[in-house]
């Protein structure tokens, strides 16, 4: 069929063994394949050739079914677009290439990585003249090869490896490829370039806890009672807002059971909400704070002190310094544990996002699936951009938004503890939720890099 195989140990690879195997294949197609016993429908390999040949294309990938054990499942993978710059897009085990196209490409590739070879080689596949564009990366939405799958674990448990601290070295290298395509592209965004922050005008409170929720009745009380035992310093003052979407498991009776002055409740209509639209809510009320802090209705604050830490960070303040300064950063992200349930720590533990830098943070931000939390915004910033009313992504949408023009800050201390359980909306998501939900985020990397090369 004039097609060569190669082998190679999943997407983490090597620029030399990218630059190896273009040396060595000298037939029009070259398959490379990252898991071992790839089994193929009938005349599967022939119709990757047939498409690759009808769409012009440089690598087409394809749907396959995976094998776990004796049970085999439907595994289909999602369309590339521009904003597919996660370094763990899922193409599936099995990448057909032009081997003409795959020359040129490699030719081209002027950084030697030890783990972001494969990346740096589909990175450049998706640019054409210097511009940005997925057209010569096809999916074929049809079911091809078997592969096995290793990774049994569920979907809440794959969630943090691309921050476990153990992947550092790895997460600087994807970070210097993407960094390095985003300039060819001209969607790079230089260092310390950003616009102003809106003034602010009065506001009842120094900042706000936000914490949405719908159905959390096993929850709500420890999440609110956390953020009520702050201790904020004079002349600092906060409260805690609260909006239901419409609970039906005796949430809003569990709410309305905590007596305290600076508790808000805000019941939602019966229409569309979601995550964001219920942050709407809270941020147009007029009880809301100059600054917003999120708390998820499952989670907790990891002491008293961190909605002080959160005040003190927006505005560039020292620890026991009293007087309120302008705000230096339209978003402030904190650290946070992961853990159980009933507060014991799980793997990987701490997650920092320390991958963050003031210089290159915002270019990085195109790359990795989520900027860290808890989170906080500047609020005057936050009613101008607003969130999509979506209940995945959301808070991702916002991130990317302000890391476009406006500084992030960050807390290195561990101020908030998430709690992972087997109601966590992500805890254990089928194939189809998840690939909905990546497309999503690729979708919203897609019209930020829009924008972006826009300038």
């Amino acid at each position: 069929m004039n097609i060569s195989v190669f082998s190679l140990p999943g997407r983490v690879c090597s620029t030399s063994a990218i630059r190896d195997i273009a040396a060595k294949a000298q037939t029009p197609y070259t398959l490379i394949c990252l898991k071992p016993n790839i089994e193929w429908v009938y005349l599967g390999q022939e119709r990757m050739i047939q498409v690759l040949e009808m769409t012009g294309a440089t690598m087409v990938y394809a749907d396959h079914f995976a094998q776990i054990g004796d049970t085999v499942t439907e595994a289909p993978v999602i369309d590339y677009q521009i904003g597919a710059l996660r370094d763990d897009f899922d193409f599936g085990s099995v990448l057909l290439w032009d081997t003409n196209e795959l020359k040129a490409l490699v030719s081209r590739m002027d950084n030697d990585y030890e783990y972001a070879g494969l990346y740096d080689l589909r990175l450049r596949a998706a640019e054409v003249n210097g511009e940005a564009c997925s057209d010569y990366i096809a999916h074929i939405p049809e079911y091809l090869y078997y592969e096995v799958e290793t990774d049994t674990r569920k979907s809440g448990e794959k969630l943090f490896d691309y921050v476990d601290p153990r992947n550092r070295q790895v997460q600087i290298e994807m970070e210097q490829c993407v960094t390095a395509h985003l300039k060819r592209i001209g969607a790079y965004l230089q260092p310390g370039e950003y616009k102003a922050l809106p003034e602010a005008e009065n506001y009842p409170v120094t900042a706000s806890v936000i914490i949405p929720c719908k159905n959390r009745v096993r929850t709500i009380a420890d999440a609110i009672h956390s953020a009520l035992n702050q201790k904020i310093r004079s002349p600092f003052s906060f409260n805690v807002i609260v909006v239901d979407d419409n609970s039906t498991d005796g949430t809003k009776e569990k709410i309305q059971e905590i007596k305290d002055d600076k508790l808000v409740y805000i019941a939602q209509d019966p229409t569309w909400h979601a995550i964001g639209g219920n942050w709407n809510v809270a941020i147009h009320d007029p009880r809301c704070g100059k600054y917003a802090i999120q708390l998820d209705s499952d989670d907790t604050y990891f002491d008293e002190t961190t909605v002080q830490k959160f005040i003190d960070a927006f505005a560039g303040l020292e620890p026991e310094q009293d007087s309120p300064a302008a705000p230096r950063f339209g978003m402030v992200i904190g650290t946070y544990q992961l853990t159980d349930i009933a507060g014991n720590t799980l793997p990987p533990g701490v997650i920092d996002h320390r991958e963050w830098t003031d210089d290159n943070g915002r270019n990085n931000a195109l790359r990795i699936n989520g900027l860290g939390a808890p989170r906080g915004f500047y609020v005057p910033l936050l009613r101008t951009i607003n969130y999509p009313t979506t209940k995945y992504g959301e808070d991702y949408a916002v991130g990317l938004r302000i890391s476009r023009d406006w500084p992030i800050g960050r807390i290195y201390d561990v101020v908030y503890n998430c709690r992972r359980w087997e109601d966590n909306s992500d805890a254990n998501c089928d194939v189809v939720a998840m690939n909905r939900n990546n497309w999503y985020k690729d979708r919203l990397r897609t019209w930020e890099l829009i924008a972006r090369m826009k300038g």
